[in-house]
């Protein structure tokens, strides 16, 4: 069993609440993921992912749920969670809330370890779980709203104040000097491109919000679960695919491995029914993020948290090379 500590789950009182799992035997932490802490459980009776969800919304978490549990009967590969002898799926523990899961056997593939054919399975597959969402989850007029795109002024003053925080940084490393140099080109880069800022977009459904290799789970070549689904939600649908695309097939150097986008992006198109002027313009509104966002920055410098600093040199790098090949990306995704 886990050492004793703040955050060590309540294993005894939490599988109390079941009927079929069995006594505990280990509990130890999955280390990969950034959101949420994750342990797999053994028991007398198996094996489980126990996830501890740090945000503790309890009727976000019973939705994802009950999405899960809806997709699985229409076919997409998921890992629904297991419920409890009351029929609940959440256990809601010393004011946190818990989700036991059946413990899925399977490895993460990153877009250089996917084929041609895979990559276009990738697609669509994905087309496959915004295609099924609509048919599980209605969209109210609430969540119909426009998509903002972000504002280079905005994101100038941030700039500023990262570049003072990486030079004022003690004891300086590379990381620093990358971070200024990057953040000194990006600037450029957004005055250079400062008119072509997208207008807000509008067409909204529900997608994973998180779709990227570690919330995939392969068993030999093809998918076995698509986990993590805390970032539910309805958004510009083809910006999600556009968005997986440039975490699964961004190389080190920052570039994208344009013959796989092309081949999971048609495939998307297809099962998802869009055509090439929606993912066009999804580009276009993602790359325009990727030009103003600096979310590992900010983790590092104002929340001084450092999980995120791998990622850094090819998300940095992406935003550089997609604005100077951006007709050649476009024509992947939507040519």
């Amino acid at each position: 069993m886990p050492r004793s500590s703040a955050t060590a789950p309540p294993v005894g009182a939490l599988l109390r609440r079941y009927r079929d799992t069995g006594e505990p035997l280990s509990c130890e932490p999955v280390t990969q993921g950034l959101l949420n802490r994750g342990y797999r459980l053994a028991t007398t009776r198996g094996s489980y992912f126990l996830k501890h969800h740090l945000d503790g919304d309890r009727e976000s978490i019973a939705r994802q749920h009950r999405a899960t549990q809806r997709l699985e009967a229409l076919g997409v590969p998921v890992a629904p969670p297991v419920e409890d002898a009351y029929g609940d799926t959440v256990a809601v523990i010393g004011g946190r809330c818990y989700a036991l899961h059946p413990w899925i056997d399977g490895r993460h593939r990153d877009g250089t370890q996917l084929t041609a054919v895979q990559s276009t399975r990738l697609g669509s597959l994905l087309g496959l779980v915004h295609t099924c969402l609509e048919q599980v989850m209605a969209v109210d007029a609430t969540e119909r709203r426009e998509y903002e795109s972000a504002d280079p002024e905005e994101t100038f003053t941030l700039i500023d104040e990262l570049l003072a925080l990486a030079r004022a940084a003690r004891p300086r490393d590379a990381f620093d000097t990358l971070a200024e140099r990057r953040l000194l080109e990006r600037r450029a880069l957004l005055e250079l491109h400062a008119d072509r800022r997208p207008p807000p977009a509008s067409a909204g459904g529900w997608v994973h919000g998180d779709f990227h290799p570690l919330n995939l789970l392969y068993r030999g070549g093809e998918p076995a679960a698509i986990v993590d689904w805390d970032r539910l939600g309805v958004q510009p649908r083809a910006e999600e695919a556009v968005r997986a695309a440039a975490i699964f097939f961004v190389q080190p150097a920052g570039e994208l491995e344009l013959t796989k986008v092309r081949a999971y992006a048609r495939a998307y198109r297809r099962a998802a029914g869009a055509d090439a002027a929606e993912l066009a313009a999804a580009v276009h509104r993602v790359w325009w993020e990727r030009l103003n966002d600096f979310w590992i920055l900010r983790w590092r410098y104002q929340l001084h948290d450092r999980r995120a600093d791998p990622q850094f040199p090819a998300a940095s790098a992406l935003a550089v090379w997609w604005t100077r090949e951006y007709e050649a990306v476009c024509e992947a995704f939507a040519g």
